[in-house]
């Protein structure tokens, strides 16, 4: 007889407080490249609940560090949406905090990396890649610092294991599943892996809360962070996602249920939040939940 699994999707909270010590501080953190989804309201029943049950923090940061899609637009109308569902942060919406302007920090990480690690300029594209890991090809090359050129940081061996709060215990081997990390890429841009790395710990963030789609980006996240001299680092919790028919999660790029759409039809924020919260089974079928009461499905 097979197994089976059970899915959890609330985490016990007594025990996350425990391995906090402190009341957690966490963050929303949006990519401004497209409209909010319900995908999105998800993350935030999340970082709202679970922070609002446990006397947390929640922090708010514009994550734009992909300066080709970004657009200021979509920045607006994220935070127009937010503030329209009831998910306020702490410290408000203005000012925002933004990847963007964070240049000094990124530089300061990347220096810090130079001092200790092998850092190495990639000319590798994607294409060149063709897969989830990279075979580390520059780094045994030699690829001279030009203008058309990636940074990574080499890699040593060896796994990260944690224990994720609703998924249970982990352990990756980053060097093995994804080679050396990129910090910038070609185009000078700082990469997903390297700018959330440094904002989370320059922010403080001791629980992170995201999609079980960044599960895989924990364990290089959680190297990096060890190398850029962070001794403890930040609690995860892997929430499930909205799947389509097809077992794709939702994108910004595609359209998929936007929170405009829904509020041009007549939906109310409340309606919005309890759409999402029954899309992953927080409550059997979708009924109004204010943002005020996220802390009550936890």
């Amino acid at each position: 007889m097979d197994a089976v699994r059970t899915v959890t999707i609330r985490p016990d909270l007594a025990a996350l407080r425990a391995r906090l010590r402190d009341a957690p501080v966490t963050r929303y953190a949006p990519s401004p490249t497209g409209y909010l989804h319900l995908g999105h309201v998800v993350n935030a029943i999340y970082v709202w609940g679970v922070a609002r049950a446990l006397g947390g923090r929640v922090l708010l940061r514009v994550e734009d560090h992909d300066r080709i899609r970004s657009r200021a637009q979509f920045e607006t109308a994220l935070l127009d949406d937010l503030d329209w569902l009831g998910f306020m942060a702490d410290a408000g919406r203005a000012p925002v905090a933004r990847q963007s302007d964070r240049g000094d920090a990124y530089d300061a990480a990347l220096q810090r990396l130079r001092g200790m690690y092998r850092v190495y300029a990639c000319a590798c594209s994607r294409k060149d890649i063709g897969g989830e890991r990279y075979p580390n090809t520059c780094r045994l090359a030699g690829v001279q610092e030009r203008r058309r050129v990636g940074l990574r940081v080499a890699l040593e061996d060896g796994a990260e294991t944690f224990v994720d709060a609703l998924l249970g215990p982990q352990s990756q081997s980053p060097a093995d599943e994804c080679g050396d990390v990129l910090l910038k890429d070609r185009d000078r841009h700082w990469t997903y892996q390297f700018a959330v790395t440094v904002d989370d710990m320059r922010d403080e963030v001791t629980l992170v809360i995201r999609g079980e789609d960044l599960l895989t980006s924990t364990g290089r996240q959680i190297r990096l962070a060890r190398m850029l001299g962070r001794s403890r680092p930040a609690t995860f919790l892997h929430h499930p996602l909205i799947l389509k028919p097809s077992g794709e999660k939702l994108s910004k790029s595609s359209g998929d249920t936007g929170v405009s759409e829904l509020r041009a039809a007549g939906a109310s924020p409340a309606d919005v939040i309890g759409l999402a919260a029954a899309a992953v089974g927080l409550v059997p079928s979708p009924r109004p939940i204010a943002s005020a009461e996220v802390a009550s499905l936890f």
